[in-house]
């Protein structure tokens, strides 16, 4: 039996010698595949979600519905968290660069995005107070007083221990960047 997602980097690195590997440009599309600190976690809440649920099942045969329909409530919360959760990071289109958090979305144009370089700095970890040095991929916006700010880090759920996996990934958006943005 195939198994695709076994793949993946085959078929990826494959594409290696093509800068943009994708046939619709005009689609959203993350230029790399969520990291395994970001699937664990959803995977955790989905597992801790499943037994909400089962709870929700038992609570409504043995007791009331309106504790059952809370119960039921907490479940689908923590499955939505858990979706944004693997949604979160940066996604690019033809129409611009995108970056996704757990609570906001910012969409830039690529008319809007004055420069995307990769500089060494401290960076958060995990997103955690907590900073240590590493590499960030800066977007700097026209017209934009406050300076560049990173959209992704090397330290961060989807790039830790992963620099290789970081480089090709911001290599990609920079490819994007330099194809789409204003001359």
């Amino acid at each position: 039996m195939p198994l695709p997602f076994l793949t993946a980097d085959r078929v990826f690195e494959a594409a290696d010698d093509v800068p943009l590997p994708h046939d619709d440009r005009d689609r959203w599309r993350r230029p790399y595949r969520p990291g395994p600190w970001r699937v664990g976690v959803a995977a955790l809440a989905l597992l801790l979600a499943s037994f909400v649920l089962f709870a929700a099942v038992i609570i409504a045969a043995t007791a009331e519905l309106t504790s059952a329909g809370v119960v039921f409530a907490l479940a689908l919360l923590v499955i939505a968290a858990a979706l944004r959760l693997l949604r979160m990071g940066v996604w690019v289109s033809a129409r611009g660069l995108r970056h996704v958090g757990f609570l906001t979305t910012r969409t830039a144009s690529w008319e809007q995005v004055a420069s995307v370089r990769t500089v060494q700095q401290p960076v958060r970890w995990l997103g955690l107070p907590r900073t240590v040095q590493g590499q960030a991929l800066l977007l700097g916006r026209r017209g934009d007083t406050a300076g560049p700010v990173p959209v992704m880090t090397t330290h961060n759920a989807d790039f830790l221990g992963r620099v290789v996996a970081f480089d090709r990934a911001a290599d990609s958006v920079e490819a994007w960047a330099e194809e789409y943005g204003p001359r």
